[in-house]
């Protein structure tokens, strides 16, 4: 079995005390046994205006930002996925919202760019992405110890078909910083949902609480498993939830349930 772990943050507009409170963090699930830990989407900036992020958009493989997250994996001998952080697009007012992963080496192991850009307007709750977003167009998956990994950020969570696209996974990330009024709507039933149809293990690792630009994220932070069990949960607030893949509980899953081979589209 591989223990796997899920930070949730309540990240601020300053970069340096949110690398601290990563830090802090991930070494917090490394030392409980988690060799495979995912930051939360926006885990680096949650800035007073949407703007804010695109003044710290990092070139890849260049920026504190990735310097950290690949000497955090290196020191804590873990695989990191890095929630999501902002890299320079080919639209100078616009970022790519970006999931890097990185090996227990502290060399790169993969990447996505979030494909789906979230838009909500409901009363006094207004968000619009593609406003400081460009959208990425390929699927990510990298291959850990375990089996494959799929990458996915927050509202992709809607979209069930970039979760068969994926191919066959032992798991699926879904780093996040989904609303509250969504989030408390929606964010578990999700999750839930793309982990049976998909017969695997999902770990979400979520922005949870009030941010200093008035915006309240959702948190419950969750490992769940191929059956769509919710094994562990953090409502809201900072801090560490941690599981076990076993891919035992999965093979058994698939075999009494064999839906993946039944399908016929």
């Amino acid at each position: 079995m591989t223990t796997v772990a899920a930070i949730q943050m309540v990240s601020t507009p300053d970069v340096a005390e949110n690398i601290a409170t990563a830090r802090r963090l991930v070494a917090q699930a490394a030392a409980a046994g988690a060799t495979l830990v995912s930051l939360p989407e926006y885990w680096p900036i949650m800035g007073m205006s949407d703007t804010d992020k695109v003044a710290h958009a990092e070139h890849p493989g260049a920026g504190p930002i990735q310097d950290f997250m690949a000497d955090c994996a290196r020191g804590h001998g873990i695989w990191l996925i890095g929630g999501t952080l902002p890299l320079v697009s080919s639209d100078a007012g616009k970022v790519l919202n970006t999931t890097l992963v990185y090996n227990p080496d502290g060399e790169p192991a993969g990447r996505y760019d979030k494909i789906h850009l979230f838009g909500f307007n409901k009363g006094d709750e207004s968000y619009d992405e593609a406003r400081t977003i460009v959208p990425g167009a390929h699927v990510g998956t990298f291959e850990a110890p375990f089996g494959r990994v799929g990458l996915s950020v927050c509202y992709d969570l809607r979209f069930p078909e970039l979760y068969r696209a994926m191919g066959e996974c032992a798991l699926i990330v879904v780093p996040a910083a989904f609303t509250y009024t969504t989030g408390s709507a929606h964010w578990e039933v999700l999750l839930r949902a793309r982990a049976i149809e998909n017969q695997c293990y999902v770990l979400a690792a979520a922005q949870g609480g009030t941010h200093q630009n008035g915006r309240r994220t959702f948190g419950h932070s969750m490992l769940i498993d191929p059956w769509g069990a919710v094994k562990t949960v953090l409502a809201e607030g900072e801090g560490v939830i941690k599981g076990e893949i076993d891919l035992a509980v999965q093979a058994n899953v698939r075999e009494s349930l064999p839906a993946l081979k039944h399908r016929r589209m």
